[in-house]
């Protein structure tokens, strides 16, 4: 299996996206907040990442942290999603103000699918 993050794998649509927070429903692990949203029509899970202007103000950093969160998600994938039938339209959101390493990152997220398996 590869562990890769491709283009096919990126939410992108606006529409789905606007969806997404409309009716999505999301899990804290703070500081990372997911918001996800079954899609029947999809084969493969959608994923997109956020980082608040408010908390960063210089695009360096949002663009850090985006790159921790693609990475720490791209190599967890596969562990996350083995047992679910359900495709879904997700979306990461980084709520501290502070720039994070990438343990930080990857045990946060870890802890979050954790929350979200357990809720599923």
């Amino acid at each position: 299996m590869k562990y890769t993050l491709g283009k096919h794998q990126k939410l992108k649509s606006r529409k789905k996206i606007s969806q997404l927070f409309v009716e999505g429903n999301s899990v804290k692990s703070f500081p990372i907040k997911m918001i996800y949203l079954p899609d029947a029509e999809l084969t493969e899970n959608k994923v997109a990442f956020s980082v608040p202007k408010r908390n960063f103000k210089l695009a360096v950093h949002r663009n850090k942290v985006k790159r921790l969160l693609r990475e720490s998600y791209r190599l967890n994938q596969l562990d996350f999603f083995k047992d679910h039938q359900q495709c879904y339209n997700i979306m990461f959101i980084y709520m501290r103000n502070t720039l994070p390493k990438y343990d930080e990152v990857d045990t946060s997220l870890k802890k979050l699918f954790i929350k979200f398996n357990s809720l599923l």
